[in-house]
C-alpha cells in the first residue's frame, strides 16, 4: 500500500452512507457562523454521484418556493454529520439532470417499495408454509 492510498483510507469514512440515484434523502450539515455551531438539514433528491473513495460527491435537488436549489456533498466530508433516505426512487438514469427542465409533479421522482430488512431477518416476516403434497393429520375412516 502506498502512501496515497494509505491518506485516502484515513479520510474515508467507515460507515458511508448507502443511497442511490433517485433516492429522496435529508442531508444534516455541520454550520459554522462564527463561534456558534449547528446542524441544518437539507432535503430533495439525489441527482447525481461523482468520484471515487474519498472524493466522490453526490448531488442533492429540491424545489423551494418555486426555485430550484442543487447542492453537492462530498460524501465523506466531516461536515456531513448524517444522511438519512427518506424514500426510495425508481429510476433508470445513473444521472437525474433531466429533472431541472421539470416542473410541478413532473419533476418528482416515482416511488420504489421500501425495503428496510438487515440480512437474515428477511424470511423471519414470512409465514411458515406447509410442503405441497402434505396431507391433512385428520384421517378418513
Amino acid at each position: 500500500m502506498n502512501r496515497l492510498e494509505r491518506i485516502q483510507q484515513s479520510f474515508t469514512k467507515k460507515a458511508a452512507p448507502i443511497f442511490e440515484i433517485g433516492d429522496t434523502v435529508r442531508v444534516h450539515v455541520k454550520v459554522v457562523e462564527g463561534e456558534k455551531e449547528r446542524i441544518q438539514v437539507f432535503e430533495g433528491a439525489v441527482i447525481a454521484r461523482k468520484g471515487l473513495l474519498n472524493t466522490e460527491t453526490f448531488t442533492v435537488r429540491k424545489v423551494s418556493y418555486g426555485v430550484g436549489v442543487e447542492r453537492i456533498f462530498p460524501l465523506h466530508s466531516p461536515i456531513v454529520t448524517r444522511v438519512e433516505v427518506m424514500r426510495q426512487g425508481k429510476v433508470r438514469r445513473a444521472k437525474l439532470y433531466y429533472l431541472r427542465g421539470k416542473k410541478g409533479k413532473f419533476a418528482k421522482v416515482e416511488d420504489r417499495e421500501f425495503v428496510a430488512s438487515v440480512k437474515g431477518q428477511a424470511g423471519a416476516s414470512r409465514k411458515a408454509v406447509e410442503p405441497v403434497g402434505a396431507a391433512p393429520s385428520a384421517s378418513k375412516s
